[in-house]
């Protein structure tokens, strides 16, 4: 298991180093560089013989973190990217975007820095692409039955190429000009560049899934004809709904919400002329939230030269160690310096937005207040109002979930409580052949809980349409494994 010693002679965790801030805000190319090889052994080398590696039950897809490991320390790429590929269809996205829960599960983390699991992962599919080791792998045979995917994020392709590869027809529809979904539009290219995305479809192609862009669901063809076209439909739509903030002043012009500055600024860096592009350049910043999606505008701002980039959370700074009410393995809150946090800008917490200020129907400032606690409330406290001077706030809220879409009127799909497509246990909706998988079922949640839920609503999917299934199903809607699929 790796290197037997590795933990005791190789004690310091080194992460992959990232470009100077000077430079990198000159362009919108992917902050890391590559780790030297030696060192990537080394850091490998230093997962334990744990026993019982706690790590899978933190990463949702269960991936075989002790197994690649050992096979990267041992210099064996292309069995390490088999071993990976076995549990991940794209380790490319997760080991650029996702936050490592297996991680804070690494039982190394107890006593010492957890192994650098997420940094391995990449290097593993980076060399995969460099070597031509990934290749496509189409069905033996076809089925007969025809599946159409709605939406291209990393939940609705991980099903279409689940189902695809035991030989279903699949169609992925995309009502954007491009598939990706948010992975294309949502996320800054210096976090991950469009070519891991290009790339991957490529291969997706030449094993036979089709793709739709262009079609919006639920307008340009509706939900029940394609229940009528197709033996299957998935909803994969994400929750791209945006928490909004209605307070005094929302209707100034310069309040945003944060995806209507990230998604035309990603088109202008591929090189389109988005009508509604906004550009910070020279202004005062202040972005509402203080999630992955806020470190995203941070980033873009300063890319764009503005004069000032604010961040305010109404909460509390995490910790910057596990809090006792977080204990190992659990996955903890912590106080985090992303990228996009080391280029500059202020982090403001404990702050709650009064009212948007403004002049003549323009924003100019942001009035704030200290936030206090009463009765388990946050609330504005009384004469410490403040204003922050803005020319642009972006919100950056969260989501609250699918957008309608005409799913309830067309094929009788419900929602639930909390703004999800309804689904039991086996990822179909109450609507017989009509599933949901990732964020449209389960809220705003993180990239491997999409993908391994694609994973598993495809075997759902295929047990429906052929009786039985031989796909994996690493996780049920209720966060436990499919036993009976």
């Amino acid at each position: 298991m790796a290197d037997p010693r590795g933990f005791l002679k190789v004690r310091q965790r080194e992460t992959q180093p990232r470009r100077p801030v000077p430079v990198r805000i000159m362009d919108w190319k992917e902050v890391y560089e590559a780790q030297e090889k030696g060192v990537l052994k080394s850091q490998a080398g230093r997962c334990m013989d744990c026993g019982v590696p706690f790590c899978h039950q933190g990463c949702p897809l269960g991936n075989l973190i002790p197994e690649w490991n050992d096979l990267v320390w041992r210099d064996k790429g292309e069995e390490a990217i088999e071993r990976l590929h076995a549990t991940n269809n794209f380790p490319e996205f997760t080991g650029r975007l996702c936050p490592a829960p297996c991680e804070a599960s690494c039982v190394l983390g107890i006593n010492q820095p957890a192994v650098t699991i997420k940094q391995v992962e990449v290097s593993i599919i980076d060399q995969a692409f460099d070597n031509d080791w990934v290749q496509p792998l189409p069905p033996t045979r076809l089925t007969g039955k025809t599946v159409a995917v709605v939406g291209s994020g990393p939940a609705g392709l991980a099903v279409a190429q689940q189902l695809t590869r035991v030989g279903h027809t699949v169609a992925v529809y995309e009502r954007d000009d491009k598939i990706g979904g948010l992975l294309r539009y949502g996320i800054p290219d210096f976090k991950m560049e469009k070519e891991q995305v290009d790339r991957r479809l490529e291969q997706m192609k030449a094993e036979g899934t089709r793709f739709r862009t262009g079609v919006a669901v639920g307008t340009d063809v509706t939900w029940e004809q394609l229940r009528r076209r197709y033996d299957a439909v998935v909803v994969a739509t994400g929750a791209t709904v945006p928490r909004d903030l209605p307070i005094p002043g929302r209707e100034l012009e310069g309040v945003h919400f944060a995806m209507d500055y990230l998604v035309p600024a990603n088109r202008v860096v591929a090189g389109e002329t988005p009508e509604n592009h906004i550009d910070a350049r020279g202004k005062h910043v202040v972005i509402l939230g203080g999630g992955d999606t806020g470190a995203d505008c941070i980033g873009t701002a300063h890319r764009h030269q503005a004069a000032s980039v604010t961040t305010l959370a109404i909460g509390k700074q995490p910790p910057s160690e596990r809090a006792a009410h977080q204990p190992w393995p659990t996955f903890p809150t912590l106080f985090e310096m992303a990228s996009a946090h080391e280029e500059g800008g202020e982090r403001t917490y404990l702050a709650s937005t009064v009212e948007f200020v403004g002049e003549n129907g323009k924003l100019t400032g942001v009035k704030v207040a200290e936030t206090e606690f009463v009765d388990g409330k946050r609330l504005p406290k009384a004469g410490t109002e403040r204003i922050i001077p803005a020319d642009l706030v972006f919100l950056s809220l969260g989501f609250t979930g699918a957008e309608p879409a005409g799913i309830t009127e067309q094929v009788s799909a419900e929602f639930d409580g909390r703004g999800n497509v309804a689904r039991d246990g086996y990822y179909m909706t109450n609507t017989e052949g009509v599933f949901v998988a990732g964020d449209a079922g389960r809220g705003q949640s993180l990239i491997v809980w999409a993908i391994a839920e694609g994973r598993a609503c495809a075997a759902a999917v295929d047990k429906f349409l052929m009786g039985s299934t031989i796909l994996p199903a690493p996780v049920a809607p209720t966060d436990r494994a499919i036993a009976v699929l």
